[in-house]
């Protein structure tokens, strides 16, 4: 039987349509030195390509 893999369930969402849905990097930490636009447009949830997408789903088969 698989497991699902607790990481990449924690990390990654699977939209509607089958797309896999990620938080960006770089919003943590020394946000003075980055620009406001930088840290707007990191708001915005981040998509998967297809290859990427592929290995995560193995990794969380019934998700």
């Amino acid at each position: 039987m698989l497991k699902t893999n607790k990481a990449a369930a924690k990390r990654f969402k699977i939209t509607a349509k089958g797309k896999i849905k990620i938080k960006r990097s770089f919003k943590r930490h020394i946000l003075t030195s980055k620009s406001q636009n930088r840290k707007r447009k990191l708001r915005k949830a981040g998509y998967l390509k297809k290859t990427e997408a592929k290995r995560i789903k193995k990794l969380m088969p019934y998700i």
